[in-house]
């Protein structure tokens, strides 16, 4: 198995980075990392934020609808209802469980005793009339 191999890089050599981004010298922080060939697409940019020049950080602005904005609201609110949904029933299911157990202690059962009992087919009733 190969060792990975890895690189550090000089105080001044980020500082020189970095100066160069601002100076426009690179289109933004993954055009410097090409030029250098600093593997590592958050390298340059983790040097950004320690040296305190985000603002060299490319931003997407993204630019919507009110249409688009109230489904967005409309979506995020039913995921929010979905997960509540889905603990609720977690833990009824985890309390009818606790339920289970409890009742077959009382009855001197074991759990898995009572299952196969509840899955065996009961035998139907005898047809005819009833007195």
């Amino acid at each position: 198995m190969k060792r990975k191999e890895t690189i550090r890089y000089s105080e001044a050599f980020k500082q020189q980075v970095v100066s160069e981004l601002e100076v426009g010298k690179f289109r933004g922080p993954d055009h410097a990392s090409r030029a250098y060939a600093i593997k590592g697409s958050a390298t340059v940019k983790g040097w950004l934020r320690r040296y305190g020049r985000v603002d060299l950080m490319r931003r997407r602005v993204t630019i919507t609808t009110m249409s688009e904005e109230d489904k967005t609201k409309a979506l995020e609110k039913r995921v929010r209802e979905l997960e509540k949904a889905l603990a609720d029933s977690h833990l009824k299911g985890l309390l009818d469980d606790a339920y289970l157990g409890i009742a077959c202690r009382r009855l001197g059962l074991e759990v898995e005793e009572f299952k196969k009992k509840a899955a065996m087919p009961r035998s139907a009733p005898p047809e005819g009339p009833r007195p």
